[in-house]
């Protein structure tokens, strides 16, 4: 049996760091060390005071400590990680490029005054699992070993849980509305039509082969300092 040490250590790039970001940066909050109004997403403060770092930091902040607190992290841990090591394995550009699409698009969708979220990293996790769940639809789950039901639905299950445990039920929602567009522009129209318009960016590729972060088998970027290697290309799902 690994050592915790070694389960860190063994876990994909992204997903480690988003977890590991989301999980010091509640500690600190929740110790007081960090003030969380120096984190929470204001365009005022954005375009005002030139405070840009709101753009990354609202992504950071998982909630207090609580059970949904757990249950965020755990969804990390196990979804997240099951995603970038399976779907995307050696394919951390397409990862990361679905992090930074998710990003942006919570960005725009919480400038409309409607659905204003302060803090995006619930509705990141709640993107990540919906993805999971469009990917993998007939795993069998058990929710506290009481339910069990097909994973298609657990994105809807959790924020069920999310309003039982007194969390607000947007967030949740826009994460699942952002992983539908993800999943749909990503998967479902490039199947229909052969027209992928979310094609990872070569500046994502140029960023992973640089800083040499996980393995990008399609890579059109080879890393600096490296050996010839044999070029892979691209394989597509055909059975979504």
């Amino acid at each position: 049996m690994s050592s915790p040490g070694e389960y860190y250590n063994s876990l994909p790039p992204i997903s480690k760091a988003f977890g590991t970001l989301g999980f010091f940066t509640t500690v600190l909050v929740q110790i007081q060390i960090l003030n969380p109004a120096l984190l929470y997403l204001s365009y005022s403060d954005v375009f005002k005071n030139f405070q840009i770092w709101r753009l990354f930091t609202s992504f950071l902040f998982l909630g207090k400590f609580s059970i949904n607190f757990g249950i965020r992290l755990l969804m990390i841990a196990r979804y997240g990680v099951q995603l970038e090591k399976g779907t995307f394995e050696k394919r951390t550009a397409d990862f990361l490029w679905m992090m930074i699409f998710g990003a942006i698009s919570l960005l725009v969708l919480s400038a409309i005054p409607f659905l204003q979220t302060y803090f995006l990293g619930v509705p990141m996790v709640s993107m990540l699992l919906y993805v999971w769940s469009r990917e993998y639809p007939n795993s069998q789950i058990s929710m506290y070993g009481l339910v069990q039901l097909r994973s298609f639905y657990l994105p809807w299950a959790m924020l069920g849980l999310d309003v039982i445990f007194g969390s607000q039920i947007l967030p949740g929602l826009l994460g699942i509305l952002v992983g539908h567009l993800y999943y749909f522009f990503s998967v479902l129209y490039p199947l229909a039509s052969g027209k992928n318009y979310l094609k990872t960016p070569m500046w994502v590729h140029k960023i992973v082969a640089r800083f040499r972060i996980g393995v990008q088998g399609n890579a059109p970027v080879r890393p600096a300092n490296t050996g010839p290697s044999a070029f892979r290309g691209r394989g597509y799902r055909l059975n979504q």
